[in-house]
C-alpha cells in the first residue's frame, strides 16, 4: 500500500502505482537472482519497447490489463487543446497539451518558486542541520549532477531540493518553475530504472543512475525570480523514450531547444517526456529558498502509509501538486537585503 496527500483538503489517498507487480518483481527476486534479465529490463532498447507496447499500440490497454487503469486515470479532456476524438492511443493521452493559462493558474509574485509539473512531490535538505534533511538513497547527489561538474556541486552543497514523481495518468509536460537565464544544460546517458516507491527504496540512488537532462539557470538576473542558481534535472523512467526540449515563451507555439544564454519566462512548457511515468528533482542554493508551510507540514505526516517513510525510516509523504502552483518562496532574508 501507498499513500500521498492531496495539497487542497489535506486528505490521504491510496495510489494504485501502475505495473506495481512486476516492478516488485524486477526490484527484489529478479535483481538478486537474475541480474541479466534486470539489466535487460530496464535498458534503453526494453524500455523503448515496453512504452510503444503500452502507449502506441491502440489496443494496448485491453491486451495488457490496463484498460481498468486507464479508465480510473480521471484525465480532463476538457483541459486540452485537441478535441476528445484526437485521443486514440495512450500515447496521445499522456502527451497531450492543455490549456494551463486557464486551467493551471500561477501566482503573480515575481520571487516565488512553481511546480515545474503535475506531480507527487517529495521536498527535503541536503543539510544535516536543516529539519528537512533526508539520508540519500533517492539519488547520489555527486553523481546525479555529475562527479566533473564541480562548480555545480560547489554551488549548490547544503541546499534544498524538491523530488517530482509524474505518475503515467499525469499531463507530461516540465515547465519552468524560475524565470532566469541559462548557464549551462547538459545530458547524462543511463538506465531506465522505474519511478515506483518500492523500486526507489529497493534500488539505492536509481535518480543517478538513469538517462537524465540537467538545466542551470541563473534567477539573479534582470527579469529573473531572484532565488539564485536553481538545477532542473529531468531523469527518464521505465517506458520513458525521450526527453524533448520544447520551450515555449508562449502557449506551445514556436518549441526551442534549450541552450545556455537564453532566458526562460516562468510557468512555461519547456519539455516532453515521452511517456510514463518520470521524476523532476529541482536543487536551490542554501538558504535561498523557503519551502510553501503547507507542503512542510505534509511532508511530515505520521498517519499516512507511505513506501518512503517505511524506507527511509523517518516520515516522508509525497503531497499532490499541479504545474505552476506554488512550490517556495525567495527567503526572508535575502529578500530584506534587496
Amino acid at each position: 500500500m501507498h499513500q500521498y496527500v492531496e495539497r487542497l483538503h489535506g486528505v490521504a489517498l491510496d495510489e494504485e502505482l501502475f505495473g506495481d507487480r512486476i516492478v516488485r518483481f524486477l526490484y527484489s527476486q529478479a535483481r538478486e537472482r537474475a541480474p541479466f534479465l534486470f539489466r535487460l529490463a530496464t535498458s534503453a532498447r526494453i524500455s523503448s519497447l515496453l512504452g510503444w507496447c503500452n502507449f502506441d499500440l491502440r489496443f494496448a490497454p485491453y491486451l495488457l490489463g490496463n484498460t481498468n487503469f486507464l479508465a480510473r486515470c480521471g484525465v480532463d479532456l476538457s483541459e486540452c487543446l485537441a478535441p476528445a476524438a484526437h485521443f486514440t492511443t495512450p500515447r496521445r493521452v499522456f502527451e497531450r497539451q492543455i490549456r494551463y493559462w486557464r486551467c493551471r493558474p500561477m501566482q503573480c509574485d515575481r520571487q516565488a518558486v512553481v511546480s515545474p509539473a503535475d506531480a507527487r512531490v517529495i521536498i527535503g535538505s541536503l543539510a544535516a542541520d536543516s529539519a528537512l534533511f533526508v539520508k540519500g538513497k533517492f539519488f547520489e547527489y555527486e553523481e546525479l549532477l555529475g562527479v566533473g561538474e564541480s562548480r555545480w556541486l560547489a554551488a549548490f552543497a547544503e541546499g534544498d531540493y524538491a523530488i517530482f514523481r509524474l505518475t503515467p495518468d499525469k499531463y507530461h509536460y516540465n515547465h519552468t518553475p524560475v524565470a532566469g537565464r541559462v548557464v549551462d544544460h547538459y545530458l547524462f546517458d543511463g538506465a531506465y530504472h522505474s519511478c515506483n516507491p518500492g523500486a526507489v527504496v529497493a534500488m539505492v540512488t536509481p535518480y543517478s543512475k538513469n538517462r537524465r537532462v540537467v538545466t542551470i539557470i541563473d534567477t539573479d538576473v534582470p527579469g529573473g525570480t531572484g532565488v539564485g542558481l536553481v538545477a532542473i534535472i529531468e531523469v527518464v523512467a521505465m517506458m520513458i523514450g525521450d526527453i524533448v526540449q520544447c520551450y515555449s515563451d508562449t502557449g506551445y507555439d514556436w518549441p526551442q531547444r534549450v541552450r545556455p544564454g537564453m532566458f526562460l519566462s516562468k510557468g512555461v512548457p519547456k519539455s516532453l517526456y515521452r511517456p510514463g511515468s518520470s521524476t523532476d528533482i529541482l536543487f536551490f542554493q542554501k538558504g535561498r529558498i523557503r519551502f510553501a508551510e503547507d507542503l512542510v507540514e505534509k511532508a511530515r505526516r505520521s498517519d499516512v502509509v507511505s513506501r518512503f517513510s517505511v524506507g527511509f525510516g523517518q516520515p516522508l509523504v509525497e503531497v499532490e501538486v499541479k504545474v505552476r502552483s506554488l512550490l517556495a518562496t525567495a527567503s526572508m532574508t535575502r529578500r530584506e537585503s534587496e
